[in-house]
């Protein structure tokens, strides 16, 4: 019986599965469903999956589960088959496949009880989860998408948006899908009657945001069904028009899997067309950000000179000036007064001057 969490070093583990001769799948999946013991549920699932060589992120919680793994490929079957038969409710939920994957993104399984799978900040008793909007594949998403009575909502953080979106989609400019909630609900709130349509990356988030708008008095709600990575896909297999452009943020290694050639965003520093998010190299910053080749290796991978120099001294140094730090998930977004928005407005007036 394998111990019931991870007790190797992280680099062990990613050499481990660097090493690996066998292609992997990179697999989402996720259920909303009544989970009565979390943790139970959880222990028994660690096991069966520890023996399949399941790497990646799962989130038990009493309102169902959510999960990004991947697998070796001769494993996949059995993989999806414990999965199924681990709950009544899990037989033959949809698998979101990645579109644009080498299998190398994680490294470890982590399965952990949260109280929420997604965390919402909804406290309303009367909400009811299970009152969903209508799913949407990909032909009809194309085709209510294209009425003019239809309103297009895209329900991830300002970050994932950046960097690819669908066509005359509506950003709720916000880091956490917690803010977005509300914020949607008065963003729309003259348009109840119109044919509102929300999407996220695997499907968890707008299937939650579509029961909150229902709840709140819209009449005609849709959600992608698996989100933007099903939609691709299903797309694609049908030749269909796809109307998702550029990148889709994903919350790995990659960090974004590419659906179109299309490039939305621009560099973070010197604004040059760029979609590649990376975190800063200084180890005590590692904001998330987007930079291009060129400023990658003018700063040495990091975010300004200011996080190049500190991350080009010695270690020992590099640690005193991290003591006391507060260095929690950094994220770049448009506020004026965003540290690396500064920097790269310096860097313009140097450049144009």
């Amino acid at each position: 019986m394998p111990v019931l969490h991870n007790r190797i070093n992280n680099e062990e583990l990613k050499q481990r599965m660097l090493a690996e001769t066998e292609p992997r799948k990179t697999v989402s999946f996720y259920k909303y469903f009544h989970i009565t013991d979390p943790q139970v549920f959880r222990d028994e699932l660690y096991k069966r999956f520890y023996d399949l060589k399941v790497f990646g992120r799962i989130y038990v919680a009493n309102e169902g589960i959510n999960g990004q793994i991947s697998v070796p490929e001769s494993n996949y079957e059995a993989f999806r088959d414990a999965l199924y038969t681990s709950a009544p409710e899990l037989s033959g939920i949809r698998m979101n496949i990645a579109v644009d994957d080498d299998g190398k993104s994680f490294w470890v399984l982590r399965l952990k009880v949260r109280p929420k799978i997604v965390a919402d900040g909804i406290d309303d008793p009367t909400f009811d989860l299970s009152k969903t909007g209508k799913y949407l594949k990909a032909a009809a998403y194309n085709e209510l998408a294209s009425q003019p009575d239809t309103i297009i909502v895209d329900m991830r953080n300002h970050y994932e948006y950046e960097v690819g979106h669908f066509e005359n989609a509506i950003e709720v400019p916000s880091d956490t899908f917690r803010d977005q909630l509300p914020m949607a609900v008065d963003m729309l709130k003259d348009q109840k009657d119109k044919n509102i349509i929300m999407y996220c990356t695997g499907g968890i988030r707008c299937e939650k945001a579509s029961a909150y708008m229902l709840h709140n008095g819209f009449n005609n709600v849709f959600h992608v069904e698996g989100g933007i990575i099903e939609y691709a896909r299903n797309a694609k297999e049908q030749g269909l028009p796809v109307k998702f452009k550029g990148k889709n943020f994903v919350f790995d290694e990659r960090l974004g899997e590419r659906i179109t050639d299309d490039i939305l965003a621009q560099c973070h520093i010197c604004g040059k067309p760029c979609d590649v998010h990376t975190n800063c190299k200084n180890d005590g910053c590692h904001l998330l950000f987007i930079q291009c080749d060129d400023c990658a290796v003018k700063y040495d991978g990091c975010c300004s000179a200011e996080c190049q120099h500190e991350h080009n001294l010695p270690e020992d140094e590099q640690r005193e000036m991290r003591a006391g730090r507060e260095n929690g998930m950094k994220i770049f977004n448009k506020s004026k007064d965003h540290p690396l928005r500064k920097h790269r407005d310096e860097w313009k007036e140097q450049r144009d001057s």
